[in-house]
């Protein structure tokens, strides 16, 4: 295998864009990109930009007549058929529409081909993770699920197990649906309580169908405001067991920023520097119990100048074992950049002011009455024994 890191990018996936007044705004990958080059990030990568995924790929997830759908409203917006959730505030339908997704999508599936086939050791698309997307219908801001077409594009080359784990603060509702009866996938997310937040689902006692891929889905609810030591705390207190258990062939992990304390559109309080820990941890959980295959995706993430680059350049830079350190100077050309795209200021360095973050660790015992806590138990409770886990 071998030992270099892929980075998938074309500028053209900037072409995903639902318009001027929608959150998901595209700036968001240009601007990562170009932090990744001002660190040189992109000499230590292989950059590469993989072809749209098409029909036969596409169809691994979606109905074909979605598909037929989409490339409908994607040639004409005004033909958009809200029954398959296009042309919708949400999923506003724009010209190109589906030739940008399949551009996305083919990032995805090339990554999770190129790490399953040795070509390299992990493989990052932070243009991807569009979880929501549905077999039949797009779905918060996801036209098609990159994330499971990967999955399903490993399975097709014969991968037995793969293992996925979502931290956006939104529950990964499109993946686990894909999968929801397959055994060979375990799906983990973490994510804001569906009492307060899109889609509501992600609930404890959703472990998967009955029979053999029962336990396959594993969801941990946060309460709405949990912090960098809470956040931690959970995926420390059920990650790294299941991925122990299920020891997955390949590890797909998808890193939505939305869960950030500037984000607009949720009610988490994690900060910068969690969410580099929690990436540092997937890394090191891919070569512990995956061989060291890793498909890194970015995800959700509406806070695009100050928040979402910084994140998944220091995704990037796990990937590639070159890190940046947290408190290192953001160059200033990238700060020029920012100004000139957005006319915003940049942020000054790569962290928030919380690194090292600390968190007590699960095995030094819990606090039934603490409300974090009780999100953690309940999941463990709800998945682990029928995974043959103690809780």
């Amino acid at each position: 295998m071998s030992g270099r890191a892929l980075l998938m990018w074309d500028e053209a996936v900037t072409g995903y864009d639902f318009g001027p007044q929608h959150p998901m705004d595209p700036v968001r990958l240009a601007l990562t990109m170009g932090l990744v080059r001002a660190f040189g990030l992109d000499r230590e990568v292989d950059v590469v930009a993989a072809k749209p995924a098409g029909e036969s790929t596409l169809r691994l997830v979606h109905r074909e007549d979605y598909v037929a759908a989409v490339k409908a409203a994607s040639a004409d917006p005004r033909h958009a058929d809200q029954a398959y959730g296009l042309g919708t505030v949400d999923d506003p339908a724009f010209e190109g529409m589906h030739e940008a997704s399949a551009l996305i999508a083919g990032q995805s599936v090339a990554a999770a081909e190129a790490v399953w086939r040795g070509e390299a050791e992990h493989a990052v698309n932070f243009s991807g993770g569009l979880h929501h997307a549905m077999p039949g219908g797009a779905a918060g801001f996801c036209v098609y699920n990159d994330a499971s077409l990967a999955i399903a594009r490993l399975l097709e080359l014969g991968v037995e197990r793969v293992a996925y784990v979502d931290v956006d603060v939104h529950h990964g509702d499109g993946v686990q649906a894909a999968f929801w009866e397959d055994p060979r996938v375990l799906t983990v997310s973490l994510h804001e309580h569906p009492r307060t937040l899109f889609p509501q689902t992600g609930w404890p006692e959703e472990t998967g169908a009955p029979g053999p891929a029962e336990g396959g889905a594993v969801n941990v609810a946060l309460p709405a405001g949990t912090g960098d030591a809470g956040w931690l705390r959970a995926f420390h207190a059920v990650v790294p067991e299941l991925l122990a258990d299920f020891r997955p062939q390949v590890l797909v992990t998808q890193h939505g920023a939305d869960t950030h304390f500037d984000d607009p559109l949720a009610h988490l309080a994690v900060s910068l520097d969690a969410q580099r820990a929690v990436q540092e941890a997937c890394h090191e959980l891919a070569h512990a119990y995956a061989d060291g295959r890793w498909v890194a995706l970015g995800g959700g993430g509406y806070a695009v100048v100050d928040v979402v680059p910084r994140s998944w350049t220091h995704l990037v830079g796990i990937a590639a074992h070159a890190p940046v350190a947290p408190e290192t100077v953001i160059p200033s050309s990238w700060r020029d950049e920012v100004y000139a795209r957005t006319r915003q200021l940049g942020p000054g360095r790569m962290t928030d002011g919380r690194w090292p973050v600390d968190f007590r660790d699960w095995s030094a015992g819990y606090d039934p009455a603490d409300r974090l806590d009780q999100a953690v138990i309940a999941t463990r409770k709800a998945a682990f024994p029928l995974r043959g886990l103690l809780t």
